[in-house]
């Protein structure tokens, strides 16, 4: 009290009320503290109370004494040096956020007896092969909690050395702020959205169990894993979470076992503030296998293992296990609050957390012997069940060399040999075969690969009748027939994408999903995580414009082509006919790495005479070209592609302008993919250049002159009089390049392709940032 005081002041004033500080080694607390000898109140105010409030300062350097952390020793249900792996994770998780002064410590030390179970004696894994294939999959659904992962894979040699952890957040290092896939050896899938971790481990379950039913023996289990997760509050308040734990209940994928970080903390404060559902009874209700922990898994874990070994004893549903822990676990003034998630624990509060765990305050990233001895156990025993499982791989090879080589074949991420891919697409005969809308020519590229791409597996969102993704060879992927290959994945675009995600992520497998172009939207999180984590999935969108009619503007798509072309590594189709959607689905199965979008129309389509599918994989390609120099050049995708061919005619014929029709199935294969000369000779940039598309004109710019596109949303009518209506017909694209050709008249057309090219940054580490 007195180190509060003025000098020479013997008492402290009203207004400077004394601070005390107190051994509070669990809780910080306001207390009331009877201090007759500092009340400075006048008498009435005595006589109106005997107690006045001091508040409590932690001061961490004082607080978390000796004493605190062999009461936690000897409350401590465990032996010993279990206790010290968990405190050391808790430790050198809760330094990474403090060397970069930036991260999420609370997580992680509250998770960690969760961690250690996981990687010491649960998971089977092998980390100088992280991709052996029946390893058990875990995701860290709270990506934000990445800290506790990066020092898991740390201690079982998966790569990440110290440095790498002290590098934490930083430019260029293999620990990002969030878990990614494609940089860090040992992640299996980007986390960082809430929901999405746990949404993708559902498709690895599904993974797993398709896997197991096609490949697996009486003699050869080739696979047959779990697939574990963390998971917090925010990632089951996320609606993606609610519609993949829907569909991972109907299907009963007994593998899946989720354990739930019910810390009762969000950004805001307690979950009090706005999420008091009982998510047992919610999982319960989607046919989930639910356990709540009673025991406090800071003070024993004997509670877990037998949760856990209920969970793996339950076959036919999918387990969630609520555990109750503290976020900052041991931090002297932060632990319970949700000043504990977003930021570092500062100096002297992280040395009083390492105080009260029984560490050295004073040593950073630091791991003792007999604790790294504990894991290099686990890594070696891991090591042993791979081992094995390569010896009976051999065997399986000498029983069943076939579907041996499939599998290698499948993992390698490689199409089957001797152009399969390339013999079995359709090729549309000009003149001879049927003009018909362009998602029914998905359907038959679909019905055509189906029996030669075994990995292909996949579905649609509710809306096989109009998608086209089902085709007569088609076997339902149930509880009845895990070696069925369509998905029924209900009304759950956003989880329908994720859990697409999570099947890439398995291997072995090529993934495709299929809605509406418009429900895109819903979807969009999961699609654009498909492209930073380089998964191909493929994305079959259906009634790709105004051109689908009577169902109005709520379902005709406006903005989403651009969306889409707006993100990173993604191809976005927009074919015009039966062999550009056959290129689609070439350079979609070639491209492993890039997802790729392929948006088809609902209406008819005239076929064009000089379309080939080795022209479409170029991205665009001229389907009209005049007898001389052109006047004009007509741009166009998808079904607008047939007007602009019939106004070429007129124009050529009727007005005297020589016009080319350039289709444009994919513009980010054309820019990436082709050459600059090769880019000139379709669209010069000096010739006067009109786009159409019935989509935003935004990103159109840079390919025309001028437009003609959607401003505005569209309206319910058949589709013939909509594409009318907003100038979509032949006699208005006629108008309009006529209006182009003379405003240009006497001028000098500006070079739209003479422009500086400026280079990315090179990607670091092989992200691809």
């Amino acid at each position: 009290i007195t180190s509060h005081l003025k000098p020479n002041q013997t008492k402290p004033t009203a207004r400077r009320r004394p601070h005390i500080s107190v051994q509070t080694p669990r809780y910080n607390k306001r207390v009331d503290i009877h201090c007759p000898l500092f009340d400075t109140s006048s008498e009435q105010e005595k006589r109106s109370r005997t107690l006045i409030h001091i508040p409590i300062l932690v001061h961490q350097s004082i607080i978390m004494s000796e004493s605190a952390a062999k009461k936690l020793k000897l409350s401590y249900k465990g032996t010993d040096l279990e206790l010290k792996c968990i405190n050391t994770i808790r430790a050198v998780s809760a330094d990474q956020p403090q060397a970069a002064s930036s991260g999420h410590p609370g997580a992680p030390m509250g998770c960690a007896p969760m961690a250690y179970l996981l990687w010491s004696e649960l998971m089977k894994y092998a980390s100088d092969e992280p991709d052996w294939p029946n390893r058990d999959r875990f995701v860290l659904s709270n990506g934000h909690a990445c800290a506790l992962q990066y020092t898991m894979l740390h201690l079982t040699k998966y790569g990440l050395t110290v440095d790498d952890l002290k590098q934490f957040r930083q430019l260029g290092s293999k620990t990002p702020g969030h878990p990614e896939s494609f940089l860090t050896k040992g992640v299996e899938v980007c986390t960082g959205p809430l929901g999405q971790g746990i949404s993708n481990a559902v498709g690895l379950a599904i993974g797993e169990a398709h896997m197991a039913a096609t490949f697996n023996t009486s003699d050869h289990k080739l696979f047959d894993h779990y697939v574990y997760v963390i998971c917090g509050d925010g990632c089951l308040q996320e609606g993606v979470s609610s519609e993949a734990s829907s569909l991972a209940g109907h299907l009963g994928l007994g593998k899946l076992i989720v354990m739930y970080d019910d810390n009762q903390i969000t950004i805001d404060g307690t979950t009090d503030l706005s999420f008091t559902e009982d998510v047992a009874k919610r999982y319960e209700s989607y046919g989930w296998h639910v356990q709540t922990l009673e025991e406090d898994v800071a003070t024993g874990l004997d509670g877990l293992r037998k949760a856990v070994k209920a969970a793996q004893e339950e076959t036919t549903k999918p387990s969630m296990i609520k555990i109750k822990t503290r976020i900052g676990y041991g931090s002297p003034s932060k632990e319970g609050s949700e000043k504990a998630h977003g930021s570092p624990l500062g100096v002297d509060d992280l040395a009083g957390a390492k105080t009260f765990y029984g560490l050295d305050p004073t040593k950073s990233f630091h791991v003792d012997a007999e604790v790294q001895q504990v894991f290099d156990k686990a890594v070696a025993d891991g090591k042993m069940k791979r081992d094995a499982w390569n010896s009976m791989f051999e065997e399986y090879k000498k029983a069943h060399p076939t579907q041996a080589s499939e599998l290698t074949r499948r993992f390698a991420k490689e199409l089957p040999a001797n152009n399969v891919v390339d013999d079995v697409l359709p090729k549309f005969e000009f003149g001879k075969d049927k003009d018909q809308a362009t998602r029914k020519f998905s359907s038959f590229c679909l019905g055509a690969l189906e029996p030669k791409l075994p990995e292909l597996i996949g579905g649609s969102a509710d809306l096989t009748p109009s998608n086209l993704t089902r085709t007569a060879e088609s076997v339902d992927f149930q509880k009845a027939s895990r070696h069925g290959r369509y998905l029924r994945f209900g009304v759950r675009e956003h989880g329908m994408a994720a859990i697409c995600n999570g099947l890439f992520a398995y291997g072995g497998l090529r993934p495709f999903c299929a809605t509406f172009l418009t429900f895109a939207g819903y979807a969009l999180g999961s699609i654009r995580l498909s492209a930073l984590s380089k998964f191909g999935v493929i994305y079959i969108m259906t009634h790709d414009s105004i051109g689908l009619g009577e169902d109005g503007p709520t379902h005709q798509p406006i903005e989403t082509l651009e969306s889409l072309r707006s993100m990173p590594n993604i191809h976005v189709w927009r074919p015009a006919d039966s062999n550009e959607v056959s290129a689609s689905y070439k350079m979609a199965l070639s491209h492993a790495t890039t997802p790729s979008v392929i948006c088809c129309s609902r209406s008819g389509v005239p076929a064009l005479e000089l379309s080939t599918i080795e022209k479409a994989c170029k991205g665009a390609y001229v389907v009209v070209e005049p007898s001389t120099t052109p006047s004009l050049i007509l741009v166009a995708t998808g079904s607008e592609v047939g007007p602009c061919v019939a106004a070429a005619k007129l124009l050529s014929s009727d007005a005297g302008i020589p016009t080319r029709v350039v289709s444009m199935p994919c513009q980010e294969v054309f820019l990436d993919e082709t050459t600059t000369e090769y880019q000139l000779s379709i669209l010069p940039g000096n010739i006067p250049t009109l786009s159409v598309e019935a989509s935003s004109i935004s990103g159109w710019h840079r390919f025309s002159h001028a437009q003609i596109g959607m401003t505005r949303f569209g309206a319910s009518a058949k589709g013939k009089d909509v594409f009318e209506y907003f100038g979509f017909a032949t006699p208005n694209i006629v108008a309009k390049s006529k209006e182009l050709v003379a405003f240009y008249k006497g001028k000098t057309v500006p070079n739209l392709m003479d422009r500086p090219i400026f280079t990315a940054p090179s990607a670091m580490n092989g992200s691809g940032h």
